[in-house]
């Protein structure tokens, strides 16, 4: 049995217990092949719910920092993570950006699902914010759909992203696979990249009913 399975059938009737998750439009997701999940993220529990609510393996970026951890807590942290797919980079770092997109390459063309939060970081107040290209990048590069996704609820149990979620209602809801051949070998110009990532955040606007806000999450971040 896999790390996965073992994670799904320990904590899976926990969290359906606490959290009571609806799980909406998981048929939009294809049974094979390469898929990049797009999705908004209100909170840290949102990395940890939605992969254990679909079949198919799912492998995001996450902070090295995660992995790193000493002691009993860190050392099941790094269990957890990884056992639900998150690959550790150093965002950090001046090549952050470019290991996480080369990283989320890697994962597709090796036909697997590939999660990712255009906005970059949690909002800051519940709303979504501008979606930053490096989505448009990974779906022109490769080829992959994107199937959109809103997070609804997290932000609820688990306020400002700290401390121990408390029980409530959460729904992940996924919307239909989009997909941009029409812009093969576009992948650099930064008009279509614009474009592509802005369609796919308009989407998870209209899934997660949230207010958009035309500005990157980690300026309103700066500004407050």
């Amino acid at each position: 049995m896999s790390r996965l399975a073992i994670i799904k059938a320990v904590l899976g009737p926990v969290m359906r217990l606490m959290f009571r998750p609806r799980v909406e439009g998981v048929e939009n997701i294809p049974g094979t092949g390469p898929v990049i999940l797009a999705g908004n993220h209100l909170t840290f529990i949102d990395s940890m719910i939605m992969p254990i609510c679909l079949d198919r393996p799912v492998h995001f970026i996450g902070k090295d920092e995660y992995v790193t951890g000493k002691g009993i807590k860190g050392r099941a942290m790094a269990w957890f993570f990884t056992s639900v797919g998150m690959i550790p980079v150093d965002r950090d770092g001046g090549r952050g950006g470019v290991a996480a997109l080369m990283t989320g390459r890697r994962v597709l063309e090796e036909g697997k699902i590939f999660s990712i939060y255009p906005e970059g970081t949690r909002s800051p107040d519940g709303r979504l914010y501008r979606g930053r290209t490096g989505i448009a990048r990974l779906t022109l590069m490769t080829g992959a759909p994107v199937v959109p996704f809103a997070m609804i609820g997290t932000d609820k149990i688990q306020p400002g992203g700290a401390g121990f979620p408390r029980p409530g209602r959460v729904t992940v809801r996924f919307g239909e696979a989009m997909e941009f051949s029409r812009y093969d070998g576009m992948d650099r110009d930064r008009y279509v990249l614009r474009a592509v990532t802005d369609s796919v955040m308009a989407e998870v606007m209209r899934l997660s009913g949230q207010e958009y806000v035309d500005m990157y999450a980690t300026k309103a971040k700066e500004a407050a």
